[in-house]
């Protein structure tokens, strides 16, 4: 799990630009994204344990959200938003965690270390939802149903706070080291 009473402290960066905060806000934008389509699968297991929506049926109405069409080859339940997620974390460490680590001061390197090592669990909890949604998907019960929701409920705590996290402490790093998003 994340602990976020452990985490470094926020760089202290002068004389901060309304521009260079943009970068943070177009971060913050793209999260709500991604959290906009957990509530939206959210709001469909709480149909199906509502018993509006029977179990088999959750992989079909998840694959026709907004988004899901864009994603629609992950083909499992919340299988788009494990790929998205995935997809997310890996633009963050392949390009701007490095530009991060090469321009930034110690304080936001350690940060970035700290937003990697969260990554980690973000990724174990998504390989688990997978697992979890496939099985659901291929055989329908209550149990599945109820350990796949499980899963996907502690995702949704722990990628809230790492958002959060994220936006709070790169809000103004990211345009003050000029890194592209």
């Amino acid at each position: 799990m994340i602990d976020p009473d452990n985490r470094p402290p926020l760089p202290q960066l002068d004389k901060v630009t309304d521009d260079q905060r943009q970068a943070g806000r177009h971060l913050a934008a793209i999260h709500r994204h991604y959290l906009k389509d957990l509530a939206r699968i959210a709001q469909i297991m709480a149909r199906i344990e509502a018993g509006k929506t029977p179990p088999a049926d959750l992989a079909h109405i998840v694959l026709h959200t907004e988004m899901a069409q864009n994603f629609a080859a992950a083909g499992t339940l919340c299988g788009q938003q494990c790929w998205a997620l995935t997809m997310h974390h890996n633009i963050e460490e392949q390009s701007i965690f490095p530009q991060l680590q090469t321009r930034g001061s110690k304080a936001v390197r350690t940060i970035v270390d700290r937003l990697r090592a969260e990554h980690e669990v973000v990724h174990a909890l998504l390989k688990r939802l997978a697992k979890a949604a496939e099985g659901l998907t291929e055989t329908p019960s209550a149990k599945d149903f109820s350990e796949t929701r499980a899963i996907f409920d502690q995702l949704v705590t722990v990628v809230q706070s790492h958002f959060h996290f994220e936006e709070t402490a790169l809000a103004e790093a990211l345009g003050v080291y000029q890194i592209d998003i």
